[in-house]
């Protein structure tokens, strides 16, 4: 299959409504790299993890699935060596909790699925390390408790900390210091206990200046009575940093020791996320898990297709029994395409292992290969037209094809001349029938309808149309074909009423009106003689001007009209033969020229003129016709 199949039948946006029901990335990152498989044996056991799913939904008011994040970055800083940080350890403590949660859940599910219940023996519990990380980290932050030494430190930490208070206190009560202090406050600037100084009193004080307020009104200084424990408390807090970053490195370390285990875990939850999102998604959008099959034999009972929310008409479809070839005829915004897209797209979300919008007694077969042709493919890039793509797609899927293969064709052979697009379309389904292949095609074409009615393997089927209400039905009806309606809907669309009928005229008897209508009044008279349509034109004669209507210029007229209308005109030097009614009179000849004047002169002297001319470039064409002239002299 290919991505071309997957966009026109809009996987991906399937996929996205999937995964609004998954709880972490994990699951999401699963249903984006799906993609359909051919291979019948995993098409089933992923269907039956829907049903064990469903069940288990059924049964439970809650899956815990709560705390399974995405922890593969943590995982690849693990892997490098780096150390964590606090809420990287928090993350892995709240996944390995997650892991022990579902296991438990999933092992007490074994009744109601044992396929998805036996996949959570193989999610390893670490027990150990969510205990360390849970008795080490406490409120975001390394609890002092963690180690002897980080508790003595942090003790002496508290102890100079309350001296500093108590003597920046002391110079903040003194009577002497009163009229330098700004605000009667302790402060800290880079970690180290300061007071605010009126600015003008700066170096009235003793004590160290670390930071200036915006304004420069105030400095924060270090009073010099408190600079023996602010060094003191610089080396405790070092001390308190080194010994901090020895429980992180040992939490990593215990981690680390249980990485293999650890991602196993993710892909095992992983899959669940997943599992229990499309479970969901089958739940809230009425669907089914549908019977499958690998022989090609397809039946939707009233289904839908996933995109479409509103009130939509739900499809019966069969093939691949009695007939291994589907022609869906029907007017133009019929529902013909969205047949197509629908049996395409539900095909595709078995393939995925998705329940799909349909009822009980659905039966999907299994394809090796899905290929679609629908839509304008024209291609500004590559200079092609819609047929040279639709033909240039349908090339591309000949050679991939083979007998496992499901093929969607809307409007075949269009977009060309009807005749040669019908026999070509005709040639080509009947091309991939002797390759084996199961097709649905659309079309318009009567000759395909005809070749369907006598095929033994192919079957007409047709989009119903009320002509009452000239409204689509939207219904497909196997075993009966349907018209264009083009009329019907010309009609609801305002076109004339004598315009309809005498289009039915045309579709009836070929009859063509060959009337000639100018301004609504009838110009010229039409009669018919020996076979040909004459009529009244000026009488154009050799040596009048005329203007030639297409080329917005003049000519001389050199041969008059003949019995096709046609009048031989000299244009920039060249003769050409124009219809007279793309001619208009300028000047008779006998008004330009002279009575007596030798008008064939005008264009014997021209030719001379060109002979002479293509000699001298060395035409090929002139002196072979010189060389004929003297052979018929001589």
């Amino acid at each position: 299959m290919n991505l071309d199949t997957f966009e026109k039948l809009q996987l991906n946006e399937v996929k996205e409504l999937v995964k609004v029901y998954c709880v972490s990335s994990l699951g999401k990152s699963i249903i984006d790299k799906l993609e359909p498989s051919g291979n019948y044996s995993v098409v089933k056991k992923k269907l039956e993890e829907n049903k064990e799913a469903r069940r288990v939904l059924e049964s439970s008011n809650h899956v815990p699935l709560e705390g399974l994040f995405n922890i593969y970055p943590v995982i690849d800083k693990v892997e490098k060596g780096i150390i964590l940080d606090v809420a990287e350890l928090i993350s892995c403590e709240d996944f390995l909790r997650g892991c022990r949660k579902i296991k438990s859940f999933m092992l007490d599910k074994e009744f109601y699925s044992p396929t998805l219940s036996s996949y959570a023996l193989n999610i390893t519990e670490c027990e150990n390390i969510e205990e360390e990380i849970k008795f080490s980290i406490k409120n975001n932050k390394i609890y002092s408790e963690a180690s002897k030494e980080l508790k003595k430190i942090r003790r002496s930490i508290d102890i100079c900390e309350g001296r500093i208070k108590e003597k920046l206190n002391k110079f903040l009560t003194s009577s002497t210091n009163k009229k330098y202090i700004q605000e009667f406050i302790i402060s800290k600037r880079d970690d180290r206990f300061v007071v605010p100084i009126k600015s003008s009193f700066k170096n009235e004080v003793d004590g160290t200046i670390l930071d200036t307020s915006s304004k420069g009104s105030t400095v924060f200084i270090e009073p010099a009575s408190i600079s023996k424990y602010s060094l003191e408390l610089i080396t405790l807090k070092s001390e308190e940093s080194i010994e901090e970053y020895k429980i992180l490195s040992y939490l990593t370390e215990l981690i680390y020791y249980k990485i293999r285990e650890i991602k196993l875990n993710m892909e095992i939850v992983s899959q669940y996320d997943m599992v229990f999102a499309k479970a969901k998604f089958s739940q809230n959008n009425k669907c089914i898990t549908p019977n499958i099959n690998n022989n090609g034999y397809s039946k939707i009972v009233k289904g839908k297709h996933p995109l479409l929310k509103s009130n939509v008409v739900p499809l019966d479809f069969e093939i691949g029994n009695k007939y291994r070839s589907l022609i869906i005829t029907g007017p133009n915004a019929g529902g013909k395409t969205i047949t197509l897209k629908t049996v395409g797209i539900l095909t595709l979300m078995t393939q995925c292992g998705f329940d799909i919008p349909a009822m009980k007694d659905t039966e999907i077969s299994v394809f090796e290969k899905v290929f679609v042709d629908i839509g304008d493919n024209q291609s500004i890039e590559n200079s092609l037209s819609t047929f040279s793509s639709h033909i240039k797609n349908i090339s591309d899927i000949m050679r991939e094809a083979n007998k496992n293969t499901l093929i969607l064709f809307d409007e075949i052979g269009s977009g060309t001349d009807p005749n040669e697009g019908a026999s070509l379309a005709i040639a080509l389904l009947e091309e991939f029938y002797q390759m084996g292949c199961i097709m649905i095609a659309s079309t318009h074409y009567e000759e395909i309808k005809h070749f369907a009615n006598k095929h033994p393997h192919f079957k007409n089927a047709g989009m119903m149309f009320n002509k009452e209400t000239l409204e689509p039905l939207y219904k497909l009806v196997i075993g009966k074909s349907e018209d264009s309606n083009a009329l019907f809907i010309s009609k609801k669309m305002g076109i004339k009423d004598k315009v309809l009928q005498k289009a039915k005229t045309y579709m009836d008897n070929k009859n063509y009106d060959f009337t000639l209508v100018k301004e609504n009044k009838i110009v010229n008279k039409v009669v018919e003689k020996e076979n040909s349509v004459l009529i009244d034109f000026p009488n154009f004669e050799m040596g009048d001007k005329v203007e030639l209507l297409d080329f917005n210029d003049f000519g001389i007229v050199y041969k008059p009209i003949d019995k096709f209308n046609n009048v031989e005109v000299l244009y920039k030097y060249e003769f050409i033969n124009i219809n007279a009614r793309r001619l208009k009179l300028q000047f008779k000849a006998k008004d330009l020229y002279p009575e007596g004047y030798d008008l064939n002169s005008l264009f014997i002297s021209f030719e001379k003129r060109k002979l002479d001319r293509d000699i001298e470039r060395g035409s090929k064409k002139a002196l072979k016709k010189i060389k004929k002239e003297i052979k018929s002299n001589s």
